[in-house]
């Protein structure tokens, strides 16, 4: 054994040969007595857990009051279909902006939604003294000079408050405050001019679905359709083209049987507009948004305005409960009568149908039709609308019969316009 091991073991003699004195047992329970008792400590994670889904409660409640917290309050009675899903996303921009009225009124513009189609006006007129609403006209502003176009409005149960929907022409995308103008007639029959303008932000307009070049021309009985362009927003699809038709203005709703279809089913055409300038005649078709899902998108002129010559003399006695027939369209003799303006004879044919070349012949002679009065709409029990009307001749002698040289009315096109294909 070298001298290091034997150091070693002598130490570790020493050490087991070492006790503890006979105090100090007594002192270290008497120790442990004085200290204080510490709680045992609960697991910290269930603290976690509910931090975190706190947190997840709140950030979710956040998102669901901004997403409510755009929507335009108050407008459910005016609002339908698609705009009333699209108030419910959040779509349109709330504007608050007030302004009082010389009578005690106070102007009110809620919100507004607004695409490269329309901008669509919310507003309320409240403190209302009389039954007398607010007219509108242009909203301008920096690039922008959009015209109003149609409009609807409601009361309040207590009549002191109206809330409209207005629709307006697109606004620029440059503009950043749009100026509204307004008149209101007072109890004193003057007119009050309000003139209010309120932000507008631009990148909160909704995006363009499908914006395309249509030119695509159908030939029509008297002349030709051309349809330009078709512009898809999420308030609604507009078709926009000219049309040179010799007799447009021979039927009441000429562009009526033309169909846009989605997926091989139309959508409702919702409006229709023509204006004529030196230019030549513009027209603008508005239908309902496209749906989400597009997989197939087709415009069908199924008719339009024509004329088909018809000479039909039709006997005036006895009046017969029997509808004459018009190359296939109902005519029925209502009434023949003589007037201090002459004789007048009540008609009523399909409600498309305008006669043309009208002559009475009796004793009197031929006699040209002077011109026609009193015009309504009516609806057959097998729910077919027909129009009834009173034709008046400068004569006071009752004639025998009726002659119709021709008539206006729409005819079968179907010519279908390939969009999207299938």
């Amino acid at each position: 054994m070298n001298e290091i091991e034997k150091r070693l073991m002598e130490e570790k003699k020493k050490m087991e040969q070492i006790t503890a004195p006979d105090e100090l047992e007594g002192r270290l329970w008497q120790a442990l007595d004085a200290a204080p008792i510490k709680k045992k400590l609960k697991p910290k994670w269930p603290l976690a857990v509910a931090a975190f889904l706190l947190v997840c409660l709140i950030g979710y409640n956040y998102n669901g009051l901004a997403y409510y917290g755009k929507k335009i309050i108050g407008f459910d009675e005016l609002m339908s279909g698609t705009l009333t899903e699209l108030n419910d996303k959040g779509m349109g921009q709330t504007v608050g902006e007030k302004v009082l009225l010389e009578d005690g009124s106070e102007l009110t513009v809620d919100g507004i939604m607004t695409d490269a189609n329309q901008l669509i006006l919310y507003y309320t007129l409240s403190n209302v003294k009389d039954m007398e609403g607010i007219t509108f006209g242009k909203i301008t502003g920096f690039l922008t000079d959009s015209d109003q176009g149609a409009g609807t409005w409601t009361f309040n149960e207590k009549q002191s408050e109206i809330k409209g929907q207005l629709f307006f022409d697109p606004v620029s995308p440059f503009a950043k405050k749009l100026t509204l103008e307004a008149t209101k007639l007072a109890e004193d029959g003057q007119s009050i001019t309000c003139i209010m303008s309120f932000p507008y932000d631009p990148n909160q307009a909704m995006q363009t679905e499908l914006q395309q070049k249509l030119m695509k021309k159908v030939k029509v009985d008297k002349g030709t359709i051309t349809f330009k362009t078709i512009t898809a927003t999420p308030t609604v699809t507009i078709i926009k083209g000219t049309v040179d038709v010799q007799n447009l203005d021979r039927v009441q709703l000429p562009f009526k049987q033309v169909q846009l279809q989605v997926n091989g089913k139309p959508i409702e055409q919702i409006g229709s507009g023509i204006s004529t300038s030196i230019g030549g005649t513009k027209f603008e078709l508005s239908f309902e948004a496209l749906p989400q899902k597009v997989d197939s998108l087709e415009l069908v002129v199924k008719e339009f305005v024509g004329y088909t010559n018809v000479d039909e003399t039709i006997p005036l006695h006895p009046i017969r409960d029997q509808a004459f027939q018009l190359e296939g369209k109902d005519l029925w003799v209502k009434k023949v009568e003589k007037t201090e303006d002459g004789v007048q004879i009540t008609i009523a044919s399909d409600e498309d149908v305008l006669l043309d070349g009208v002559t009475i012949e009796g004793k009197g002679g031929a006699v040209p039709l002077k011109t026609t009065i009193r015009q309504d709409y009516n609806e057959l029990d097998d729910g077919r609308m027909v129009k009834e009307r009173t034709l008046l001749f400068s004569t006071d002698v009752l004639p025998d019969t009726l002659s119709v040289k021709g008539m206006h009315h729409m005819k079968r096109v179907d010519e279908v316009i390939e969009i999207l294909g299938k």
